[in-house]
C-alpha cells in the first residue's frame, strides 16, 4: 500500500502533491525569466518538459527519493509555488530543499510559513539529520531566508554543476 501524500497545512497556506492539472502553472515557474534568473538549465523549458517534470517527481515521491509540494492558498486550488524535500542520501539522513515563488506573491512571508513546515516535516516525521540548501551567491532574498531559519553556509560543499552557487546547510 502506497503511503498517503504528506500533506501540510499552515496559517495561511495548503502544501499538497503536485499533479498533472497543475502543469501550466509549473511550466510557467520553470520558465518564467524572473523565477529562474538564478537557475542554470541547459536549455530553454517547453510544456513537455513541464508534464516531463511532474511525472518525474511523482516517480521520486513513490521510490522514496523525494516529496514535492505545490504551494497554494488555504481556500485555493492554483500554486503559487512548490517547495521540494529531494536529493536524499542513500542512508536517507540528508535532503535537499528547493523551492519557487510566483513573483507577484514573493516578499510576504509564504515561503518563510512553507519553509517551516517543510523543514519540521522532514526533521520531525522523517528524522532527516541534515538539509542542505544550493542558491546562487546573488540571490539575496534566497539566502536571507535560508539564514533566517539557522542555515549556515557551507565552506566545503561546493555545487561542482554551477559555479555560482553557494550551499547552506542546516542540522536537525
Amino acid at each position: 500500500m502506497a503511503t498517503p501524500f504528506p500533506i501540510l497545512n499552515t496559517e495561511r497556506l495548503h502544501l499538497r502533491e503536485i499533479n498533472l492539472s497543475d502543469v501550466d502553472r509549473i511550466h510557467y515557474f520553470r520558465s518564467d525569466k524572473e523565477i529562474t534568473k538564478f537557475i542554470k538549465r541547459s536549455e530553454p523549458q517547453t510544456f513537455e518538459m513541464a508534464v516531463a517534470h511532474i511525472k518525474n517527481i511523482n516517480s521520486q515521491l513513490k521510490k522514496n527519493q523525494s516529496i514535492a509540494w505545490g504551494i497554494v492558498l488555504q481556500g485555493s486550488t492554483e500554486l503559487i509555488g512548490s517547495i521540494c524535500l529531494w536529493n536524499f542520501s542513500e542512508d536517507k539522513k540528508t535532503a535537499e530543499v528547493g523551492y519557487d515563488l510566483d513573483p507577484k506573491f514573493q516578499g510576504k512571508g509564504f515561503m518563510s510559513e512553507a519553509l517551516k513546515a517543510v523543514l519540521n516535516y522532514g526533521f520531525t516525521q522523517r528524522d532527516f539529520e541534515t538539509i542542505v540548501a544550493y542558491t546562487d551567491y546573488r540571490n539575496i532574498p534566497s539566502k536571507n531566508l535560508l539564514k533566517r531559519f539557522g542555515f549556515i553556509p557551507s565552506h566545503t560543499l561546493k555545487d561542482t554543476d554551477n559555479q555560482n552557487n553557494e550551499v547552506f546547510y542546516l542540522n536537525r
